[in-house]
């Protein structure tokens, strides 16, 4: 599913415009992506929570050339599927 869908999707569902629920998952995504911009997390329950995962410095190694290389420090966004969603899966 892309994103288009996904609006048509939940202007489906939710019985609103597909303007609407476009500016609906633009405002969640942009509020998820701010949080975890300042460092918070987002917990929706039965859902999942979205949080920063920080990743520490190491070397790597060039597999071209087989030069060692330093990779900076990164923090990256990471998804945890809540109990619900994981049990509907099942």
């Amino acid at each position: 599913m892309n994103k288009t869908e996904l609006i048509a999707a939940v202007a489906e569902k939710a019985e609103i415009s597909k303007k609407d629920a476009e500016k609906a998952l633009k405002a969640f995504t942009d509020t998820v992506a701010q949080e975890l911009k300042n460092g918070e997390k987002v917990q929706l329950v039965g859902f999942g929570t979205f949080e920063v995962s920080k990743r520490e410095a190491r070397e790597g190694r060039n597999p071209r050339t087989g030069e060692t290389m330093k990779i900076a420090a990164t923090n990256m966004p990471k998804f945890k599927a809540g109990k619900a969603l994981k049990d509907m899966m099942n």
